[in-house]
This record gives structure tokens, sequence and C-alpha cells, in this order.
């Protein structure tokens, strides 16, 4: 992992927010208390404010889930949360922060039907990197199972965002993953993870240095308050985040019940692109994305440079249509192609023979074997025309 150049700024730099402390503590309550993807306490927060929700929140009276909630909320000391996150390099992000992602406000229109996703009431995150560098992102997800042909699409990919200067967000799992974030770094391009578990919490253990270099180089994101640890619903409102942080998400390999198909599935909700690298039909690894691109769903891309074009605003990162190799006979004028198919190849034939065969004047197919025999396509014997060697 390269990754040289830190982003620590000089006490004092950072822009003063402008959001008043009672909201920003009001989120900091609702974050530890509410479970991630609890789209009714998005809904709340969207339509009266972190305020009057949290106040809500906390009387909810005659029903179970109300009531837990209120007593959730009565645990959490929000200042002492700010506090000690605060004590570990970790900040708080809220709307109205100038770092704050504003593509996550669109989560709010895209809550389920039965109520999971909105935007999170904030983020804690660990790293200097500012999230505002995450706007042009490019999200690349996969399978943890990677095999030999998706650890090396996966890096090619992002080898070629990163030389191109677009950022790579993704979550820091094994696999897929870690080959996203690290080869990334390697082409010492910008990357972030986004976390199912606490910022200062590593998951899995195997990724301990790459998470420990994001933390201090560049960033670690989480919904999650310090502490939380990753459980399977919160994998899946962790994927939400990271199809709204960036601009487009690209699969490469995934399972038919694999969590990167979810990210995909959340990425197209929300009108990002959806960019899927094909698999071998034989793959297990590969049935999802290959059964997502047979739905319809999500655009065929195989380089780097194929997601570049679509993220990319109208004229830019342009790719030439692909072409086989080119033949010596590609050079060749209709007239000339349309004889030459007719000389043969071991026996010599007649200028007349050879017009009635491609269905052309005598004079045409004269003019068109000489100038042929010119370029050394056929040669001209005692008993005729006939192909030259090696044509």
């Amino acid at each position: 992992m390269n990754g040289a150049h830190l982003r620590s700024a000089p006490p004092g730099d950072e822009p003063t927010s402008q959001v008043p402390e009672a909201e920003r503590l009001a989120r900091v309550a609702l974050s530890c208390a509410v479970e991630p993807g609890d789209g009714t306490t998005s809904s709340l927060v969207r339509q009266m404010g972190a305020e009057r929700a949290l106040e809500k929140s906390r009387a909810a009276t005659g029903g179970e889930p109300g009531e837990m909630l209120a007593q959730r909320l009565a645990e959490v000391d929000a200042v002492r949360q700010l506090d000690q996150a605060a004590r570990c390099g970790i900040r708080f992000l809220v709307p109205g922060d100038a770092e704050w992602p504003t593509s996550l406000d669109q989560l709010d229109d895209a809550i389920t039907v039965d109520g999971f996703g909105g935007t999170p009431p904030g983020l804690w995150v660990k790293g200097p990197m500012p999230l505002t560098e995450l706007a042009t992102s490019v999200a690349v997800v996969g399978s943890r199972a990677a095999s030999v042909y998706g650890v090396e699409m996966a890096r090619t990919v992002c080898e070629h965002l990163a030389l191109s200067g677009v950022p790579v967000v993704s979550g820091g799992a094994l696999g897929i993953d870690f080959e996203a974030h690290d080869a990334t770094l390697s082409a010492d391009g910008t990357t972030a993870a986004v976390l199912a578990c606490g910022v200062d919490r590593v998951y899995p253990l195997q990724n301990r240095p790459l998470l420990q270099h994001l933390a201090a180089e560049f960033a670690v994101v989480s919904e999650q308050p310090p502490g939380s640890a990753p459980t399977r619903p919160r994998f899946l409102a962790r994927n939400r985040l990271i199809a709204a942080i960036t601009s487009g998400t690209v699969v490469v390999e995934a399972a038919l019940r694999s969590g990167a198909l979810n990210t995909a599935g959340w990425a197209e909700s929300l009108l990002r692109h959806v960019m899927c690298v094909p698999g071998p039909v034989t793959s297990y690894t590969s049935r999802g994305v290959n059964n997502f691109l047979r739905e319809g769903r999500g655009t065929v891309v195989t380089h780097g440079s194929e997601v570049l074009e679509l993220i990319g605003a109208a004229g830019e990162h342009l790719v030439d249509p692909p072409r086989g190799e080119e033949r010596p006979r590609d050079g060749l004028t209709p007239t000339e192609q349309n004889v030459v198919e007719w000389v043969p190849v071991s026996e010599s034939a007649q200028v007349d023979s050879i017009s009635r065969l491609c269905g052309l004047p005598l004079r045409t197919t004269e003019g068109a074997l000489r100038r042929l025999r010119s370029k050394r396509f056929v040669q001209l014997t005692d008993d005729g025309w006939r192909l030259a060697p090696d044509v």
C-alpha cells in the first residue's frame, strides 16, 4: 500500500460549521440509538428536523419498538459521545456541514416499501481526507471469495481510475473490496472505506493494515457510532451509503445472493450508473452479476476507460469502438476486394473468367488486377492470374 500523501490540515483551518449545536447533538443521539436504515426515523427528521424528531422519539409510548427506542435515547450522552470521538480523531458530520456529501440526501427518496433506508442522521469519519473529495468517486464492489479473474479485473479497473484522478470507494471487506482499495493505493490514488461497524473498529481483522492505513491517511466512514459491532442488517444498510456517496457502482464478481448486488440495487434506485464486469458462465462467483446483466440491468464494462466514459460529462473520456486486428486486405477498395476474392489460389485464370465470376466489366476487372499486382496481392503467369503466395 503506497498512498504517500497525508491530508491533515493545520489547526484552525477547518471551516466553521453553520449547524446549530443543538441540531448536531440531536443527530448524535439519534445516530447512537437508531439502527442504520431506519426509514421511519429518517422521514421524521426530514419532516420536522432532528431536534423535534428526537423529542418525539423520546416521548414515544404505546408500543414496544417506540418504547425501546425511547429507552435507548435516554441512555445516550451526546456531548460525551462527541468528546470521546474527538479524542480518538473521529469527527461527526451532519447535513449543513461543508464536508457533508449532499448526495446522501437523495436516500430519503429511496426508502423501500418496508421502511428501510433513508438519509443517516450523520456520519462518523476517521481520517484527514475531506469527504468532498468523493464527489466524483466510483464504487467498486464484489465477491469476498474473489477468483484470480475477479482480482485481476478489479485491480485493472481501479488502477485506471486512480491514474485518471477518480477516487474509489468500497467497503473494506475481503476479496474484491480489498483489491479495490489496495490497487488504488498502489497507483497513488484516493480511496475511502464505508464500514458496517464503528470507525474505531477493525473488521475483518485480516484487513487491519489496510483499514488503519486508510484511517491514518484517507478516510473510513460509518453511520454507526464508535464502538459499534458489524451485523448483517448493518452491512445491508451500509451498502446504500456506498451507492449514494458515489457517482456510479462497478460490480466485479457477485454470486446470486451477493451483498454487492444489493449495492447495485441501491445505485439503480438512486439513478446512479450501475456497471458490471461479466464473468465466466461456469463461475459461481459471477452468476449473480451475469444474471443482473441478463435482466437488462446495468452496463457491461471491461476496462476502467469504459467506466470513465459512463460517469464523465458529455463528450469526456470517449472510448473508440473496439476493432479486430488490421489485415492486409482492409486497405483495398471495394472493387479490389471483390476481384481478389475470385482470383484462384493454385491455378491461374484468365481475366474474362474472373470478370464473369465477380460480376464486373472486363476493363474494370483488368484494372483492379493490375493494381492488385502492384500491391503484391496477385501475380500474372503465362496461364493467367493467380493469388500471390502467402496472401
